[in-house]
């Protein structure tokens, strides 16, 4: 019989699999505004569809790093922390732009500050520097 070798993603804290599904929700997010943004542009709905278009690429390619931190995250990728962090700190005025605009957008506001703070406290935790092999306990003798 042969063993058949499978790539599954190292089994990793629960802390760490939480912070890249957050991550990655907030890159889905992006990327559907993305995508929202080039619909609106060209359906010529906007007021001005070249700057929508521009906006929505400009949008979608910001969706790649989180996108692609969270799939560094889940699969314990050591460099994956540092973009993640940055995009949780992106967040964070963006979070206050929505606040100050009020009305509908105050809950985005909440939802996006939540997910970052949430995000920042998952990736410093030490259980999951270890598990990325940041900052690993070394037994002195």
């Amino acid at each position: 019989m042969s063993k058949q070798q499978t790539s599954a993603p190292p089994s990793l804290p629960g802390r760490l699999t939480a912070a890249a599904a957050l991550t990655a929700l907030e890159g889905l997010a992006l990327a559907g505004l993305g995508v929202y943004l080039l619909y609106v542009g060209i359906a010529g709905d906007a007021d001005s569809p070249q700057q929508a278009e521009t906006g929505g690429l400009t949008v979608l390619g910001l969706a790649a790093l989180p996108l692609i931190a969270a799939r560094g995250l889940r699969l314990g990728r050591r460099w994956s922390r540092g973009p993640a962090m940055i995009t949780q700190f992106m967040a964070m005025p963006v979070a206050w732009t929505l606040w100050t605009t009020g009305g509908a957008m105050a809950f985005a506001a909440v939802a996006l500050a939540v997910a970052a703070l949430a995000v920042l406290v998952l990736l410093v935790n030490p259980t999951a520097t270890e598990a990325l092999g940041i900052g690993a306990r070394e037994e002195t003798r």
